[in-house]
């Protein structure tokens, strides 16, 4: 279980939860790339304080700031590998106190313009293989969170552009596995 701490890239003006995408974003990133999924528990910060102090004072989390409305994200064991996604998000439940989660996976994403020439009747093996070797293929790593009351956050980070004011952000980008990680509190 690591804490992690707030980026200095991070806007401050951004909700708590973009804010928590942004610090998983940046964590990830400094780890590199090809590897894998990682998936977070979101906690109140403040709450966890409270509930919690020995937790909070070994996360490293500021005493200073207790009435603070934040996120902290807290990582959770390793996805099994080998195991699919959505088959794994399927056995997860959250306990009470985690008022959100996130994860952050690699992927090959094609641009729009290349989803016209995908060859038909392709299985998903086959699939991956054609786009993996599909000369405008972009590495992508997805950073996306939710929280119990429906809000929700992505983060995607280009690896040609791999730099933390290149990062897009938006409630929308990554709606399916932001429905399977809502999934996860029902």
């Amino acid at each position: 279980m690591s804490n992690l701490s707030p980026s200095p890239g991070t806007p401050m003006a951004a909700s708590p939860l973009t804010r928590a995408c942004l610090e998983i974003d940046e964590y990830a990133a400094g780890l590199g790339w090809d590897k894998p999924a990682r998936l977070f528990a979101l906690v109140d910060t403040a709450r966890l304080k409270k509930q919690e102090p020995r937790l909070a004072s070994q996360l490293g989390l500021d005493q200073d700031d207790a009435g603070k409305s934040s996120l902290t994200p807290i990582e959770q064991d390793e996805v099994p590998k080998g195991t699919p996604l959505d088959k794994f998000l399927g056995t997860i439940a959250w306990p009470d106190a985690v008022v959100g989660c996130a994860l952050t996976v690699e992927r090959l994403m094609l641009p729009p313009s290349a989803e016209a020439s995908v060859p038909e009747g392709l299985n998903d093996k086959q699939l991956s293989k054609w786009v993996a070797g599909h000369p405008e293929r972009q590495e992508v790593r997805l950073t996306v969170a939710v929280l119990r009351d429906g809000s929700r956050e992505s983060a995607v980070r280009l690896r040609e552009k791999d730099s933390s004011t290149e990062v897009l952000t938006g409630a929308g980008l990554v709606p399916g596995l932001a429905e399977a990680l809502a999934a996860t509190f029902s």
